[in-house]
């Protein structure tokens, strides 16, 4: 197993009402983590006039209790600075000691 050495914050996207009938959406941090970050299969999506480069990562972090409400889950996400991985999917880890977070990195072209 590779070192945990990225420092990772987990947000989750909260949405309050706008006034109008609709919904605006902050992301609200949740802690951090650290991990591994392992790339995965790359492509170009196009699309609505615009082209995005999607790249799969796995990230590996310590295993945290399914009640804490610092395990990940799909739909939330981990900042590394600058850079955003929307997790898709959560499992554990063989060694039952890790989780594997299955995430996507989407960059404008």
């Amino acid at each position: 197993m590779r070192p945990l050495s990225r420092k990772l914050e987990l947000e989750a996207l909260s949405r309050t009402e706008d006034g109008a009938g609709g919904f605006d959406g902050i992301w609200v941090p949740l802690g951090v983590h650290w991990g591994a970050v392992d790339a995965g299969r790359g492509r170009l999506e196009t699309g609505d006039g615009h082209a995005r480069s999607r790249t799969s990562y796995r990230i590996t972090i310590r295993a945290v209790p399914p009640t804490s409400p610092s395990r990940p889950i799909a739909g939330q996400r981990f900042r590394d600075g600058s850079r955003v991985f929307l997790i898709r999917a959560v499992a554990d880890a063989p060694d039952a000691r890790h989780l594997f977070c299955y995430t996507d990195e989407e960059v404008a072209s």
